[in-house]
């Protein structure tokens, strides 16, 4: 395993993106559902505006030596000392340590900022993701519905 890079998603990136959010092994445990070509669309272009509104919050694109998945860092607009880590992985690079290594990569990037408050939501069946979640200093913070599904809040003081 190399060193990871992140790059932020440019307009180019789309069928990168695409990738991700339209398999169903990759969507189980967020939307439990593939996002369909136009919504996938619509979700890339506003993931676009967040990245050209802040120089190290946004969503990135995360490469060893091949593209593996992405990583984002996102500023809660309300609460400008919190944001949100989430990561996803393509199924080929599950149970790897990339999940652990991107998650540290992320934490290290909000310590770059005003950032004290740093959340993670998860579906709480996902054990792996709980699992590097607490290997990195997080603690569980709400158990609740999010947006009709079942999930987990978790969060870590920087």
């Amino acid at each position: 395993m190399n060193k990871l890079k992140l790059a932020k998603f440019t307009k180019d990136d789309f069928e990168k993106y695409f990738t991700l959010v339209s398999n169903e092994s990759v969507m189980a445990q967020i939307t439990e559902r593939a996002i369909l070509l136009d919504e996938a669309e619509g979700n890339f272009q506003k993931l676009l505006e967040r990245n050209r509104k802040h120089e190290l919050f946004g969503s990135y694109k995360v490469f060893d030596d091949d593209y593996i998945g992405l990583g984002h860092v996102t500023v809660n607009e309300e609460n400008p000392d919190e944001a949100e880590i989430g990561y996803m992985l393509l199924p080929a690079y599950w149970n790897k340590g990339y999940g652990t290594l991107i998650a540290g990569e992320l934490i290290e990037l909000a310590k770059q900022t005003n950032i004290s408050h740093l959340t993670a939501v998860i579906d709480p069946e996902n054990i792996p993701s709980r699992k590097i979640l607490l290997k990195h200093g997080f603690t569980s913070e709400k158990v609740c519905e999010i947006g009709g599904l079942p999930g987990e809040i978790l969060g870590k003081f920087l």
